[in-house]
């Protein structure tokens, strides 16, 4: 019982034993006082007849008249006039007691009886009659009805008003209880919230600070994790002097792209190298070569930079080679890019540089997923060899065929547009499952293939990058949530489903996704969104969209993480449910210490919050060995299962 009801009822039983002990105390009192009258009253009205009769004793209708009327203007029960000689009643008014105005429980319970006096008549030195007066305490009755009503309303209202004011006092005094309790959940939702302002009261601002202090030591001790986890990976995986990924990281990054799997797309990669770096150091210097090496690289991370692009890679090889991996970019695009590019670093040309050989040789190349990464690496320096043999244009652009399907823009935009709308689509579930335990299953990834005219089941890596150039992907996760919530509602077992980086900065689509998880609160256990790291929206932004996503009582996960390790910091405000780290951090970590390192770091970092960690694209039994080791809690991959229609 909270203690809103307790102090609401506490106040209620002091009143009532408050009232009743005043009513009996009061009523006692009043009742003793009330019969003192009546007795009084009634001896009062018999002395006085008494001696109005002495001169009329002998005078019998005399006597009926004067007790009528003194019977008549004042309350009595009856009035007797008795021979004393033989005690017969010569006159007698009475009435039957009446009491209106009064219930009867009341009458019961005071219990005032009539009270009687008496007086003699003389006929000279004898005693002729008595007169008996018995009073009617019929309006002492209503007049303590009337007092003790007056009381209970009185203690009624100051009842109501101290409810009133008693209810006030304690919210506000109980409000740092409730921002403690807010701050408590958000604890256990791994969110670590002070509280700014500390109350009043000396026990409740103790018990604050108390608790403002351990929030701010967890928060400490994650941040020393997190700033130990981000230097390892810069020192793994990060170009010291531009900020770009190292070659390392590239490779792994595009043998990511190269798996065959239901995600996989076209893309294309590109490679840039400064010429004659040697000379321009010798001749230049070695600061303002260092500072175009920079240039260079700003101009590559200002391409990856709008959220479209979030998934491009820019790297730094060595000396003045540069990378650029672009998924999901077509031929057309990768062309424009390349020119862009080109003409941009003509504008770095440095003074004292060659004019007659540009700044730098343009490679881009297209890769398909299954193909070898040595195959995409030696069209790329045949690309780069052919630039340098045509200085009339900096960049040479291959491409080999097409092995997706055969159609042009109209028919893909067609196509996908019917599948969407008519929800031609086909589920495919992969197992998450316990790294100490596999067959407990944590959950199935939904992932998607859409049915063509043919009938074919498309997989996900050749449609959507087509559905992100026509600006469907908001459209894309809205049926995949419609369609993921119909089968769970057939099929109750928990799922995980990602919601794109455009679906998370459209508020219309992001909308209507809110209220179609608040209409099925009771499928909320059952599903959890996941967001891609590489498509976070900033901190504030991101704060407020995964409170609104937590208001409708599903949970969220975070997957492929671990290239934006300094974001790490924001992670203990989004009660995130999970976080998977990215595949590229996963292979070969049985056999790469510094990998298993940076897991190491990332284990102890979340697991002082309680945030449980996955591994993603697991593909050996010694990186499943060297998980399970580091006490990852969870793992997905092929070695685990590939995707599968139910």
């Amino acid at each position: 019982m909270s203690l809103r009801k307790q102090l609401f009822l506490a106040i209620c039983l002091f009143l009532l034993v408050a009232f009743g002990g005043s009513f009996f105390v009061s009523l006692e009192s009043s009742r003793e006082q009330t019969l003192s009258q009546l007795r009084s009253h009634a001896q009062d009205a018999a002395t006085a007849l008494g001696l109005s009769l002495t001169a009329q004793i002998d005078d019998p209708a005399m006597i009926e008249l004067m007790v009528s009327s003194i019977f008549d203007s004042g309350y009595f029960s009856s009035i007797r006039v008795v021979n004393i000689v033989d005690e017969q009643v010569l006159v007698e008014r009475s009435a039957p007691p009446q009491i209106e105005g009064v219930p009867g429980w009341f009458v019961s319970l005071v219990d005032l009886r009539p009270q009687g006096g008496d007086a003699l008549i003389m006929r000279g030195w004898e005693q002729a009659a008595r007169v008996e007066v018995l009073s009617n305490p019929q309006f002492a009755l209503a007049k303590l009805w009337d007092s003790t009503l007056g009381s209970l309303i009185w203690l009624l209202i100051c009842g109501l008003l101290s409810a009133v004011f008693g209810g006030w006092l304690l919210r506000r005094q109980l409000r740092p209880l409730d921002n403690m309790v807010k701050q408590a959940e958000a604890i256990s939702k791994r969110e670590f919230r002070s509280l700014p302002k500390l109350p009043r009261t000396p026990e409740l601002k103790r018990v604050v600070l108390a608790m403002n202090q351990m929030v701010e030591k967890l928060k400490a001790l994650f941040a020393e994790e997190a700033a130990r986890s981000e230097k390892l990976r810069s020192e793994s995986y990060q170009d010291n002097l531009t900020g770009l990924a190292n070659r390392r990281l590239l490779d792994e990054q595009l043998a990511d792209q190269l798996l065959v799997s239901e995600q996989s797309r076209d893309g294309h990669l590109l490679m840039l190298r400064i010429n004659d770096l040697i000379g321009l150091n010798q001749r230049l210097g070695g600061q303002r070569t260092d500072a175009l090496i920079g240039a260079v690289g700003e101009l590559l991370k200002r391409l990856t930079l709008p959220p479209e692009r979030r998934t491009w890679l820019a790297a730094r090889n060595r000396g003045g080679e540069f990378s650029l991996l672009t998924p999901g970019l077509d031929s057309k695009d990768a062309a424009r890019l390349a020119s862009e590019i080109s003409a941009t670093l003509e504008n770095l040309r440095l003074t004292g540089a060659s004019d007659c050989m540009p700044v730098a040789h343009l490679g881009v190349v297209a890769y398909h997923p299954g193909e070898p990464a040595n195959d995409v690496l030696l069209r790329l320096d045949q690309a780069l060899t052919q630039a340098r043999q045509h200085p009339e244009r900096p960049w040479i652009h291959m491409t080999h065929s097409d092995t997706a399907p055969n159609q042009s823009q109209h028919d893909w935009r067609s196509w996908i547009d019917d599948a969407l709308t008519e929800g031609k689509m086909q589920l495919y579930f992969q197992p998450v499952v316990q790294c100490a335990d596999t067959s407990q299953v944590l959950h199935h990834k939904v992932l998607a293939r859409l049915l063509d005219p043919q009938g074919d089941a498309i997989a996900a890596g050749h449609f959507l990058p087509w559905i992100e150039r026509l600006g469907w992907s908001a459209r894309f996760d809205l049926v995949m949530l419609e369609t993921t919530l119909e089968y769970l509602a057939a099929n109750r077992w928990p799922l995980a489903l990602s919601l794109s980086g455009s679906t998370l900065r459209d508020q219309a689509q992001l909308q209507q996704i809110l209220d179609l998880l608040e209409s099925l609160p009771e499928l909320a256990p059952l599903l959890t969104l996941e967001i891609d790291e590489r498509q976070l929206p900033p901190p504030e932004e991101l704060q407020r969209l995964s409170h609104s996503l937590l208001n409708t009582g599903y949970r969220i996960g975070l997957q492929h993480f671990g290239g934006s390790f300094n974001q790490i910091g924001n992670l203990t405000q989004l009660g995130l449910a999970y976080l998977k780290i990215d595949g590229a951090y996963i292979r070969g970590i049985d056999e790469q210490t510094d990998k298993r390192l940076f897991i190491e770091a990332i284990f102890r970092a979340t697991n002082s919050i309680d945030l449980p960690l996955i591994a993603e694209m697991v593909e050996t039994q010694g990186e499943l060995e060297a998980i399970r080791e580091l006490g990852l809690f969870g793992v997905m991959g092929r070695l685990i299962g590939p995707p599968e229609p139910m």
